[in-house]
C-alpha cells in the first residue's frame, strides 16, 4: 500500500518537474496523472511492466482507499473558504452571477458538443 501510494506521488512530483522545467502551461498533478495513465497502460500489455506497486493491483488499491476517503480532501478548501469570508461578503453577488454565467456557458457547451457528436455519428 505504502509501494502504491509511492507510485502516485512520484507520478505526481515528476508531471510537475516536467511543467515547471518547461514551462508548460499544465498543472503539475495532471500531467502526473497522465504519465501515471500511460505506464498503468502499458504495464497492462506488457507483463515485465508489471513489478512493484504496479503487480497486483498496488495503485489501483491505493486509489480506492482515498476515494473511499475523498471527502476529508475537501477540508482545507473549505477552511480556505472560511479564511475569505470577507472577500466572498465584499464580493459575493459577483462571484455568484460569475458563477452562474460559468456554469451555464459550460452546460450549453457540452449540450453542443454532444450534439454535434452524435450527428457526426449518425453518418
Amino acid at each position: 500500500m505504502i509501494a502504491g501510494l509511492a507510485a502516485i506521488l512520484l507520478s505526481q512530483l515528476i508531471g510537475e518537474l516536467v511543467v515547471r522545467g518547461l514551462s508548460l502551461p499544465l498543472p503539475g498533478p495532471v500531467l502526473g496523472l497522465v504519465l501515471l495513465l500511460v505506464v498503468l497502460l502499458a504495464r497492462d500489455r506488457f507483463v515485465m511492466i508489471a513489478r512493484g506497486p504496479l503487480a497486483d493491483e498496488g495503485v489501483e488499491a491505493v486509489s480506492r482507499g482515498l476515494l473511499k476517503h475523498l471527502s476529508l480532501l475537501f477540508v482545507p478548501a473549505g477552511v480556505g473558504v472560511v479564511q475569505k469570508l470577507d472577500v466572498l461578503a465584499a464580493h459575493g453577488i459577483a462571484i455568484v452571477l460569475i458563477l452562474l454565467v460559468s456554469v451555464t456557458v459550460t452546460l450549453l457547451a457540452t449540450v453542443l458538443t454532444f450534439r454535434l457528436i452524435s450527428r457526426l455519428m449518425r453518418l
